[in-house]
């Protein structure tokens, strides 16, 4: 998210992992499989049409802004679009939503779109498609809503739900800690360095950090109640490792997330109209 430069955008992580019963019992093992065995977790084979689908609105959208801005003197889509406090408090708001497909420059939707491209195929193999899309609208919504809050300038960009799924990337290691091992420890080292890195770059002028920060908790949050827990089933050779989440945790994780954030909104807007 930036008023109007490119932020820096977190790194991909790998998100596959090993058991390794020979290392140790594994509590998500049978007995019978604690044992020096080997086995490689591949994630769900799914086309990540959802990250494919967004790039593609979000470039469409970026192409609108270039050729109203030359057409017509006005950025138009970002005139009607970008986060403005003023225009949410009158009631303009969809603002809270329409700046995660919108940026301000070329390299600004370069940055973005290439951290999308990045976290979004591995990602979407592991939430499913539904999953991962609430994963970035409710992250790029708690960010506009951190920075309605926070910060008073206009602002736009993808960044706010890329920080989200960062976010959401290491509560998944996190939370599948015992079944990715020292992978998951090194992953979230790495998370948590890049995270303080570009934290601290967004406090370049220009950037609207509160934005990036709103998403990351909102990506963290939702993952939390929501993000795919890793068990395994069967005994040795014929075991499999599924998702356990229940279905209905994702819908809590939805709206837990939606209230917290729209009742932020709500209170800002509240006030500032008293």
């Amino acid at each position: 998210m930036t008023e109007p430069h490119p932020s820096s955008e977190p790194s991909p992580q790998p998100l596959t992992g090993e058991i390794l019963p020979g290392a140790g019992p594994d509590p998500h093992l049978p007995e019978q499989v604690a044992r020096p065995v080997r086995t490689a977790y591949t994630p769900p084979a799914r086309t990540p049409y959802v990250t494919y689908t967004l790039m593609g609105i979000t470039v469409f959208i970026f192409i609108l802004q270039l050729g109203t801005e030359t057409l017509l003197g006005t950025d138009l889509p970002a005139l009607y679009g970008m986060k403005v406090n003023e225009w949410i408090a009158e009631g303009e708001l969809w603002r809270l939503f329409t700046p995660m497909l919108l940026h301000g420059s070329l390299l600004h939707i370069l940055f973005n779109m290439y951290a999308l491209r990045s976290l979004g195929p591995a990602m979407e193999q592991h939430y499913g498609h539904g999953r991962f899309l609430a994963l970035y609208i409710l992250a790029g919504f708690a960010g506009n809503v951190a920075s309605l809050a926070l910060s008073p300038n206009p602002s736009l960009g993808a960044s706010t739900s890329l920080f989200g799924l960062f976010g959401a990337e290491g509560v998944f290691l996190y939370h599948n800690r015992e079944l990715f091992g020292e992978r998951a420890k090194a992953g979230l080292r790495q998370i948590l360095t890049l995270a303080a890195i570009n934290l601290f770059i967004g406090l370049s002028p220009g950037i609207d950090n509160w934005g990036h920060i709103g998403g990351l908790v909102g990506g963290t949050l939702f993952a939390w109640f929501a993000g795919p827990l890793l068990k395994v089933e069967g005994i040795f050779p014929a075991y499999s490792i599924r998702d356990h989440r229940d279905p209905g945790s994702v819908w809590v994780g939805a709206i837990l997330v939606g209230a917290v954030f729209a009742g932020i909104a709500a209170g800002v807007i509240f006030l500032r109209l008293t």
